[in-house]
């Protein structure tokens, strides 16, 4: 454990992502002098990092290091050769990752609930702080987005629980281990287990051990809430030394929801005999929801207290959140970016916003879209929509060009699927293209994990403007 009582000025390294930037304003409301640097500091991380009084440095340097901090944290998107890591070596200063932060300042202290999966993390883990927060037992929570009812990313509440998103990606250039693996759970939940990150992961087997591995951690008066759909999540769970509930659709969960209805305002199901109503669309959402009701329930909430929280649940920014409207056309802008969330995704619009023509805007940034790993996935995922742009690859002098994806070739098979595609170099070019297609009721999603060269709010700017 972290020696707290000596430990007065903390300094993050890779300040301006979301964990980072959260975590550090935390350390700064509970009293500690808190600096940062990051090579890129823009909003609204820059706004929200000034508005709490944080010391932050465009660019890393050694120089950043003055004055001497106590500890530093270093994000794990840093890798060695950067000059103020080296400089953090060769002085000796001491540093941790952010999950052995929070581990060693608050987690083995606390009742530790962690949420992982391939897909629905962040909403899952926003929703389970959500429903223990109104229900008065005023967890802490760690979320990788920006909750739209909790206050902020990351919060230390006075209750025994810890809310982790836990994500599967490695710790720092020091610890190749994945990050959930610090948190220490009592409660674990299990979305699904798919193929992803493969900068670092050579298949999904490599991925599995890692979910296995995360559960080897649960003690065996734990509880691990496992996707009974997902035969991976299964094989995964299969030697659990803790007690096992599975969660899902089919008749091999022990917990078992059915949805009632889908509608424009959200989705009405059934779980544990008892009726919610969720103010989100899509399957994919109902799934998360029964997780997170299942958890919840379990930590002492009574189904109808939860029943009455949930549908005050709005959701997390940038999933499928709504940044525009005009003229009868809707601009959405989403996190998606795996092939599986884009087809969940596609298919919620169409429950949100029957009979409308939804036009999806692809960029592929993540390090796995960006190979031609899911190249045939991709395109059966994306011609769900009526119309698909799709932008080049991200950084694709960085990929040998026999392992990179194929944009053309996407556009060409959604085209072949009867949907119109059209492949362009960038947002400029999409815009320049797309805005004269544009007609009243059309649903514009824009899907990437990056901004897109700012392609949301220039659309965003350019359909109010047309009011």
């Amino acid at each position: 454990m972290l020696d707290r009582a000596h430990l007065k000025h903390l300094h993050f390294l890779g300040i301006a992502g979301t964990g980072m930037g959260t975590v550090a304003a935390m350390f700064r409301e509970i009293g500690l002098q808190v600096t940062g640097s990051d090579q890129a500091v823009y909003p609204p991380m820059s706004d929200f990092l000034r508005e709490r009084g944080i010391l932050f440095h465009e660019g890393y340097a050694e120089k950043n290091l003055t004055p001497k901090p106590d500890l530093a944290i270093v994000g794990n998107a840093l890798s060695r050769g950067n000059p103020e890591l080296e400089a953090v070596l060769t002085h000796r200063i001491p540093f941790v990752s952010l999950p052995e932060l929070l581990r060693g300042w608050f987690l083995y202290r606390s009742r530790n609930l962690v949420v992982t999966g391939t897909h629905g993390k962040t909403t899952t883990s926003t929703m389970l702080a959500f429903l223990l927060e109104k229900g008065g037992l005023q967890p802490s929570w760690f979320i990788g987005g920006v909750p739209v009812d909790l206050p902020g990313g990351c919060h230390r509440g006075q209750g025994p629980f810890w809310v982790l998103e836990g994500d599967e990606y490695d710790t720092s250039f020091a610890d190749k281990r994945s990050k959930f693996l610090h948190y220490l759970p009592e409660l674990v939940i299990l979305n699904n287990v798919e193929f992803d990150h493969a900068d670092i992961y050579p298949d999904i087997a490599a991925i599995q051990k890692s979910f296995r591995q995360l559960l080897q951690t649960v003690p065996k008066n734990g509880l691990a809430l496992i996707n009974a759909d997902d035969p991976n999540a299964r094989a995964v769970a299969k030697d659990a030394p803790c007690e096992i509930l599975e969660v899902g659709a089919g008749p091999q969960a022990a917990a078992r929801y059915q949805i009632l209805q889908q509608t424009p305002s959200g989705s009405d199901f059934t779980l544990h005999g008892h009726k919610f109503h969720l103010g989100l669309a899509g399957q994919h959402n109902v799934h998360n929801a029964s997780m997170a009701v299942s958890a919840a329930h379990t930590l002492g909430l009574t189904l109808p207290k939860i029943a009455e929280i949930l549908p005050l649940f709005r959701g997390v920014r940038r999933r499928l959140e709504v940044r525009a409207e005009s003229k009868g056309i809707t601009l959405v802008d989403d996190f998606g970016h795996h092939p599986s969330a884009l087809r969940e995704s596609i298919a919620a619009l169409r429950h949100r916003y029957p009979g409308r023509r939804i036009w999806a805007l692809f960029e592929p940034r993540s390090n796995t879209t960006r190979r031609g790993i899911f190249q045939r996935e991709l395109a059966q995922s994306l011609s769900a929509a009526d119309g698909l742009y799709i932008a080049e690859v991200a950084r694709k002098d960085q990929l040998d060009p026999q392992m990179r994806l194929d944009p053309g070739k996407i556009a060409d098979d959604v085209r072949q699927a009867g949907r119109e595609a059209y492949f362009l170099p960038g947002p400029e070019e999409i815009l320049r293209d797309l805005i004269p297609r544009l007609k009243s009721g059309d649903v514009v999603a824009v899907f990437t994990n990056g901004s897109f060269g700012g392609l949301v709010g220039q659309l965003a700017d350019h359909l109010k403007s047309t009011v």
